[in-house]
């Protein structure tokens, strides 16, 4: 009965997340809908739907101008919220980060067909750890020798620098639990977090460069108010995926405007200021592939675990047979 009882709550959580994401879409329609199929664009929520909003809206209107599709732009509170949207087909095309474009690709239907390209022109990010200013913390050996007395926060569970970079780096690698170490711990998106940290809400949180860099311009004397006290290995910039399955058509009307925009033409001026306020400076074509080292990521956290536990049943023997295996093909992708 337990099960039938969970069974159900999950698939009632699910329903009326959908509901949400209906009702949403249809809130949000555009007054004047392009007169062509609707596409429906996931935006992760890594701060405020406000601020997001602000800067996303030009580049869809733009998208929906160029392209003559009806495109609707869904601000989920979550990124679950994208994920369930994608699996569901009542989000069509999504931008994510890349932890969570791998849920959506093995769970969703989803398949990565772009890759964002940094305003500096580089290709990827890095994940950090932040304090305040202020706090006697200058390094990762600093919070965890203090960790029982620090209130930490982590970032969405499906969030690639928010949470499993960090997940593996600074805790697995250091056989630390965050759950358990620090005297608190609470989970926010990476605007918050690093607005918990310049209020002294918090001591220590996950975040990631391009946060601290549009917190630069939304919040500068917040930003003014936070170190970092660790930054990962470079993270592949953030994937475009849509579902396998769209439209060939819309796919290709989609690929064009993409690789085209902020790079020729008349309009390339203003395309690009709106491209800055989205910390890119365009977009180039990806797959599936540059999920892999986060696949291994994910991988390598579940062996240390394992390994850590010590003498293993066959059930785990053989579990971590399996991640051996699959790490060695991800090797030869």
């Amino acid at each position: 009965m337990n099960g039938y009882n969970k069974s159900l709550k999950a698939g009632l959580a699910g329903l009326a997340l959908l509901l949400i994401l209906a009702l949403f879409l249809l809130m949000t329609a555009p007054a004047e809908a392009a007169a062509g199929p609707t596409v429906n664009f996931g935006i992760i929520s890594t701060e405020s739907s406000q601020n997001l909003r602000k800067i996303w809206e030009p580049f869809i209107d733009d998208l929906r101008r160029e392209t003559g599709l009806d495109v609707r732009a869904f601000f989920a509170i979550d990124y679950a919220g994208i994920i369930e949207g994608m699996r569901f087909d009542k989000v069509q095309l999504a931008w994510y980060g890349n932890k969570a474009a791998t849920e959506a690709v093995d769970r969703a239907g989803g398949e990565v067909f772009m890759q964002t390209v940094n305003y500096d022109g580089s290709n990827g990010y890095y994940s950090h750890i932040i304090a305040h200013r202020d706090s006697p913390l200058t390094s990762i050996e600093d919070m965890f020798k203090d960790s029982q007395n620090l209130t930490f926060g982590n970032g969405d569970p499906n969030s690639t620098s928010g949470f499993l970079v960090p997940s593996y780096y600074v805790f697995a690698l250091n056989q630390v639990e965050p759950r358990t170490a620090f005297k608190r711990t609470l989970t926010s998106n990476h605007e918050a977090n690093a607005l918990s940290v310049a209020n002294r809400q918090v001591d220590v949180a996950t975040c990631n460069s391009e946060a601290l860099e549009r917190l630069s311009v939304t919040f500068p004397d917040k930003r003014e108010q936070i170190k970092v006290i660790w930054t990962s290995p470079l993270i592949p910039s953030d994937p475009l995926v849509w579902r396998r399955d769209l439209d060939p058509e819309v796919k290709g009307k989609i690929e064009k405007f993409l690789l085209s925009y902020g790079q020729e033409g008349p309009d390339q001026a203003r395309q690009l200021e709106i491209l800055k306020a989205l910390q890119w400076k365009g977009f180039q074509k990806s797959t599936d592939s540059q999920l892999n080292p986060i696949r291994q990521l994910e991988l390598f956290k579940e062996k240390n675990k394992l390994v850590s536990a010590g003498q293993l049943n066959r059930e785990q023997e053989a579990r971590l047979a399996e991640i051996d295996r699959q790490l060695a093909a991800l090797e030869q992708k």
